[in-house]
């Protein structure tokens, strides 16, 4: 899978408590003969507050038709997990050239890079 595939998958919660099933999108680039790889959060529910680590995304974006996602969404790049490519449970679409340079964007915020 490639970088900004937009898979669903189960992330877990912070305490690790348990995992839900969601949206993500593959930030981590693409090596062979790697399992694993690192994707962040894909929320429908948009906070009263927006990060600058945050972008949200909804139909009138240009990118949105690509994404497969049904709602408006925002991608929290500051929510990172390293997975194994096994529990990806499908793919939704990907983020074009466009919505990929915005998520970098805050992407480095998040990594202070």
């Amino acid at each position: 899978m490639k970088r900004g595939t937009i898979v669903l998958t189960f992330f877990p919660f912070t305490d690790l408590s348990s995992s839900k099933r969601r949206p993500a999108i593959i930030v981590s680039r693409d090596i062979p003969n790697i399992d694993d790889v690192i994707v962040a959060y894909i929320s429908s529910k948009i906070p009263e507050k927006i990060f600058d680590t945050d972008l949200v995304v909804n139909q009138q974006n240009k990118s949105f038709s690509k994404t497969g996602l049904i709602k408006e969404s925002v991608f929290k790049m500051d929510k990172l997990v390293t997975i194994n490519k096994n529990i990806i449970t499908g793919e939704l679409g990907y983020a074009d050239k466009n919505l990929m340079n915005e998520l970098d964007k805050r992407l480095r915020i998040a990594l202070f890079l």
